[in-house]
C-alpha cells in the first residue's frame, strides 16, 4: 500500500509539474510544422516486424509511422506535456480547445482505474493564430476519471465526472472554473470506463444526448438543466448528420441510428421492441479494417478468427467515436461519410454513408482495402474525432500502450501486456490535425462567444456544420427573442436546407416556432426540413391543432418523415389519438419501424387500438403483436384480459391469434419468449464469454387473474403452434385454484443427449479411475463430483479445470485438454453435470474451444481462489 501511494503521489506531482510549467507561459515550439509523410505507400502492407518492447516514440518520429490515402496527412497540433492523457475535445465559440485528461486510466503495472483526483480540464489556445497550440490553462482539476464534456455558454461547462453530472463555471472570465454544482448523480459508475456514461452530445433537436445511460439533458432557460429519460444505447461517441439525427456505435460495430430519438419510447415503457432507435447499419460481412502492424494485442486475439495470417485484425476490435464528416476544407468526398477510431487496431477507419431514394441509410467500408489513417505505432490510440473550426478534423491520441483496462481485459491480453511491457511510457498525449494537399487556407479564428445574437444567426447560413451548430448552441443558452423574425425568414427562405433546419431547431430551441412556419416546413423541398417540421408541429398537436397537415406526411415519400409522424401523433390529446394512430397501422403495418413508434403514443390505450384494428380485415400480423406484446408488459389485468378474448376467438384469421399470443407472452416476460428453445450454457461463442452462459427463460411473478380464463385452457388441448403459445402464456398467469405445477425436471434435447452420450464414454475411459463411477471420488486422491460447486456451478470453472488442471488440498487434478476434443470435454461436463444427482446445464462445444483458446498461454494448474474469479 505504501509503494502504491507513493507511486500515485509521483503521477500526481509529475502531472502537476507539467500544468504549472505550461500554464505560465507558451510552450516552445519545434521548427516548422511536425507532419506525416505525404503519399507513403497506400494501403500499406502489414509490417511484420514489431519490437518486443514497443518504445514510446516523441511526436516527430510517430509522425512518421503514419498511413493515409494520397493527398492526406496529419498535422500536430498538440502533445505532452501541453496535453497529457487526452480522452475528449470540443471547441468553444472563440475557437479554444477544451481537453478531457484522464490521468487515472490504466495506471502503472497493475493497470487499475485511479480513483484519486488527478483528471482535468484543460483549454489550450493558439496565441499567435499558427494553428499549433501553445497555451494551457486548467479549467477544473482534481477531478476522478472524468469522461465527457459539453460546452457552454458563459464560461460554463458540464462535466461527467462519475459518479455525477456537474457543471462548473468561470465566473471572473480567467478560464478557471470557480463554482462546480451538481446537475445529477448517477452519471455512471468509477471504477468501468467503457461500459458507463459518455457523450453529453448536443444534438440539432437541442437534447444533451448521453451515450450508455438512462437519461439525457436538456437545457432550458436561464442557464438550467433539465433532466429526461433516455434509454440506455450506444458504447462510445455520439455524432449527428445535416438532418439531426444521432449516430452511435458499440464494441464492434462502428455505426448505428436513431431514426426515431429514445424520447418516444421512454413515455411507454411498456413496448416491447424499439426499432427505429439505435438501427445497426453495417453488415459485418461486408466490412473489414486493414492494420498495418499485427495486432495481437486485443482482448480476442487468441481466437484463430481474429487475426490475418499476418496478424492484423480482421475486424475492428474496440470501435467507438464516431464522427459524420460535416466541414468545409477537406475533399467533399468526405461530406456526409462517417470515421470512427479503433484504438486497439491503431486505425481511424471511413465508412460511405449511402441514403437510398426513401430515406433509409446504410453504410459500406469506404475502400475495399485500405484505412484514413493507419499507424504501425502500437502506441497509437486514437480516442476521438473532433470538428475542427477550420473546417478539417482533429484526431485525439491517447498515446499509450494499454489501451484496455485492467478490469475488462481478458487473462490472454494482460499476458501480452505484461510480456511486452506496454504498461510503461504512460501519461502522454497528441492532437493530430487532418489536412489535404493544397486545402485552402484556414479562415479567421471564431470570437462568436463575444458576438451578438444578429451574428450569429448570419452564421446558421455557413457551409462548415461546425459553424451552424455552434451558433445553434448559443442562440438557444441567450435566448433573445429579438432575432426570431431574422431566425423565421431563414426558416422559411434560406437557399440551404441545412439552413433551413437549422434555423427551425434553434426557433424550437427558443419556444418561438409559430405554426406559420411549421406548416411552411411541412411541405418543404427538404425531406430533412419536412422532418424537422413534423417535429416541431408536436406542440401544437398537443393542442389538438395542425392534424392534417401532419396527416399529410403519413404519406410522405421519405421513409424517415413517415417514422416520425408515426411518432409525433402520440403528442396528441387522448381522446384524439386513437384513431388517425390505429388508421397509421393500418396503413404502415409492414413497417416495423412505424409500427413501433406509434405504439411508443399509446400507452393504457394498446387492447382500445388492437380492437380496433382487427375489427377491419387485411390488418397485418407486426403490428396486432407489438399491441399485445405492450398490453400484456403492462400487466394491466383488463388489458390483457381483452386480449386473451381476442386471441381465442375462432372468428379471427389464426395468424392474427397467432399473433395476439406471441405478442402477450413477450409482453408478461418482458423479453421474446421465442428466443428461448434450449438451456446450452455457453452458446455461440462470438461475444463476451461469461456473461452469455445461460439463457434459460426467465422466471416472472405470473400475472393474477380474478378467474380462470377458461377459453385459453381450452386453446392449450389442441395441437399446433397456437396450442404450443397459449400453454405458455397459461403458464405465466394464475388465478383462484390454479393447480401448483409440478417441478420441473432436468430434460436435455436429442443434441444434448448426444453429447451426454459422448460424455459417459469419455468420462468412463478418462475419470472413473479417480473420481469413480458413481462420482463418489475418493479420500485423499480425487475429489467428489456429486454435489460439486465447480460441477454444479459457472461452467467456465469445470472447463477450465478439464483444460489446465487444478491445485488444492487433496492433490493435483492433471490437465485433459490435450488429450479430449473439444467434443469431448463439452460431453464429459455435460455428462457429469446431468448425472449423480446433479442438475446443471449441458456445455457446448463451442465454449469448450473458446476457453481452450483462451487460456492456451496458461502453463500452471488453477487454484481454488483463481476459479472463483469470473474469467474474462
Amino acid at each position: 500500500m505504501r509503494i502504491r501511494t507513493l507511486t500515485l503521489a509521483g503521477v500526481a506531482l509529475a502531472v502537476s509539474a507539467a500544468i504549472a510549467y505550461s500554464a505560465t507561459k507558451p510552450e516552445p515550439k519545434a521548427k516548422g510544422p511536425v507532419m506525416s509523410a505525404l503519399n507513403l505507400p497506400w494501403p500499406a502492407k502489414v509490417q511484420k516486424k514489431q519490437p518486443k518492447f514497443p518504445p514510446a516514440l516523441s511526436p516527430e518520429q510517430e509522425a512518421r509511422t503514419f498511413h493515409m490515402p494520397p493527398g492526406y496527412q496529419v498535422e500536430l497540433v498538440a502533445a505532452e506535456p501541453l496535453v497529457v492523457d487526452p480522452v475528449f475535445a470540443e471547441f468553444d465559440g472563440n475557437g479554444r480547445l477544451w481537453v478531457v485528461e484522464m490521468q487515472g486510466y490504466a495506471v502503472g503495472k497493475p493497470m487499475v482505474n485511479m480513483t484519486e483526483p488527478v483528471g482535468d480540464i484543460a483549454i489550450l489556445e493558439d496565441t499567435d493564430g499558427d494553428g499549433i497550440f501553445d497555451k494551457r490553462t486548467v479549467f477544473q482539476d482534481k477531478l476522478v476519471l472524468p469522461r465527457a464534456l459539453k460546452i457552454l455558454d458563459h464560461n460554463c461547462a458540464l462535466i461527467g465526472e462519475p459518479p455525477n453530472l456537474v457543471k462548473s463555471c468561470d465566473t471572473n472570465g480567467d478560464l478557471v472554473a470557480d463554482t462546480k454544482e451538481v446537475i445529477k448523480d448517477g452519471f455512471g459508475r468509477v471504477g468501468n470506463i467503457e461500459h458507463a456514461a459518455n457523450g453529453l452530445f448536443w444534438g440539432m433537436d437541442n437534447t444533451i444526448n448521453i451515450s450508455e445511460h438512462n437519461y439525457n439533458a436538456v437545457p432550458k432557460d436561464g442557464g438550467g438543466i433539465e433532466i429526461v429519460p433516455n434509454l440506455v444505447r450506444g458504447q462510445w461517441g455520439i455524432t449527428q448528420n445535416d438532418a439531426g439525427l444521432i449516430f452511435r456505435d458499440v464494441n464492434t460495430d462502428p455505426l448505428f441510428v436513431d431514426y426515431i430519438p429514445a424520447k418516444y419510447f421512454t413515455r411507454n415503457p411498456d413496448v416491447t421492441r424499439t426499432r427505429g432507435l439505435y438501427e445497426n447499419l453495417v453488415d459485418q460481412e461486408k466490412s473489414a479494417v486493414w492494420p498495418v502492424r499485427p495486432t495481437l494485442g486485443v482482448n480476442r486475439g487468441y481466437r484463430p478468427e481474429v487475426p490475418r495470417p499476418d496478424g492484423s485484425a480482421y475486424y475492428y476490435q474496440g470501435v467507438s467515436s464516431p464522427l459524420l464528416y460535416r466541414g468545409d476544407a477537406l475533399p467533399m468526398e468526405l461530406y456526409g461519410n462517417a470515421l470512427v477510431v479503433d484504438s486497439p487496431t491503431n486505425l481511424v477507419h471511413l465508412l460511405k454513408v449511402n441514403t437510398d431514394a426513401g430515406g433509409l441509410i446504410t453504410a459500406t467500408d469506404y475502400w475495399a482495402k485500405g484505412e484514413f489513417l493507419a499507424s504501425t505505432d502500437e502506441r497509437f490510440r486514437p480516442v476521438m474525432m473532433t470538428p475542427h473550426w477550420d473546417g478539417s478534423i482533429l484526431v485525439v491520441d491517447m498515446y499509450r500502450g494499454v489501451s484496455q483496462d485492467e478490469p475488462i481485459q481478458t487473462d490472454y491480453l494482460k499476458n501480452y501486456i505484461m510480456q511486452h511491457r506496454l504498461w510503461e511510457g504512460i501519461h502522454n498525449g497528441r492532437i493530430w490535425r487532418i489536412v489535404y494537399k493544397g486545402m485552402k487556407p484556414a479562415r479567421a479564428k471564431p470570437a462568436m462567444i463575444d458576438e451578438t445574437p444578429a451574428q450569429l444567426v448570419a452564421h446558421l447560413s455557413d457551409a462548415n456544420g461546425w459553424w451552424r451548430d455552434t451558433a445553434q448552441q448559443l442562440l438557444v443558452q441567450r435566448n433573445d427573442k429579438s432575432v426570431v423574425p431574422a431566425l423565421n425568414a431563414l426558416a422559411t427562405s434560406a437557399p440551404d436546407a441545412r439552413t433551413r433546419t437549422q434555423a427551425i431547431w434553434t426557433l424550437s430551441g427558443m419556444n418561438a416556432l409559430d405554426a406559420q412556419t411549421v406548416s411552411h416546413a411541412l411541405d418543404d423541398a427538404s425531406a430533412d426540413v419536412r422532418l424537422a417540421g413534423v417535429r416541431g408541429a408536436e406542440t401544437f398537436l398537443a393542442k389538438g391543432q395542425m392534424l392534417d397537415a401532419v396527416l399529410k406526411r403519413a404519406g410522405d415519400a421519405n421513409a424517415v418523415v413517415r417514422h416520425q409522424v408515426a411518432a409525433s401523433l402520440g403528442e396528441l390529446p387522448p381522446a384524439a389519438r386513437l384513431a388517425p394512430v390505429v388508421d397509421l397501422l393500418r396503413r404502415h403495418g409492414d413497417d416495423a419501424i412505424a409500427v413501433d413508434a406509434a405504439v411508443s403514443g399509446l400507452k393504457g390505450m394498446e387492447a382500445d387500438a388492437l380492437a380496433q384494428l382487427i375489427a377491419q380485415p387485411g390488418a397485418n400480423a407486426d403490428p396486432v403483436e407489438m399491441l399485445a406484446g405492450a398490453a400484456g408488459k403492462s400487466r394491466n389485468v383488463a388489458q390483457v384480459n381483452q386480449v386473451i378474448g381476442f386471441a381465442v376467438d375462432e372468428k379471427q384469421p389464426a395468424p392474427l391469434r397467432l399473433a395476439m399470443l406471441n405478442g402477450v407472452n413477450t409482453g408478461l416476460i418482458g423479453i421474446d419468449a421465442r428466443r428461448f428453445g434450449s438451456n446450452v450454457a455457453g452458446g455461440k461463442a462470438g461475444g463476451g464469454i461469461v456473461d452469455e452462459f445461460a439463457r434459460a427463460r426467465p422466471q416472472v411473478k405470473p400475472l393474477a387473474l380474478p378467474a380462470e380464463p377458461v377459453a385459453l385452457i381450452a386453446l392449450t388441448g389442441g395441437s399446433g403452434e397456437l396450442a404450443t403459445v397459449a400453454k405458455t402464456v397459461v403458464d405465466d398467469l394464475t388465478w383462484p385454484g390454479k393447480p401448483v405445477p409440478p417441478a420441473p425436471k432436468n430434460t436435455r434435447t436429442p443434441e444434448e443427449d448426444k453429447l451426454f452420450a459422448v460424455g459417459r464414454v469419455a468420462y468412463e475411459t478418462n475419470c472413473t479411475g479417480c473420481h469413480q463411477a458413481h462420482g463418489e471420488g475418493q479420500a485423499h486422491t480425487a475429489a467428489a463430483l456429486a454435489g460439486s460447486q465447480i460441477v454444479n456451478g459457472r461452467p467456465d470453472m469445470a472447463l477450465r479445470v478439464l483444460l489446465n488442471g487444478k491445485d488444492g488440498k487433496i492433490g493435483e487434478m492433471p490437465p485433459l485438454g490435450q488429450s479430449l476434443s473439444d467434443n469431448q470435454l463439452a460431453g464429459v461436463l455435460t455428462y457429469i453435470r446431468g448425472s449423480f444427482g446433479n442438475t446443471a446445464t449441458p456445455i457446448h462445444p463451442a465454449l469448450a474451444k473458446e476457453f481452450r483458446q483462451l487460456y492456451a498461454f496458461r502453463k500452471k494448474p488453477w487454484t481454488d481462489t483463481e476459479l472463483q474469479k469470473q474469467p474474462r
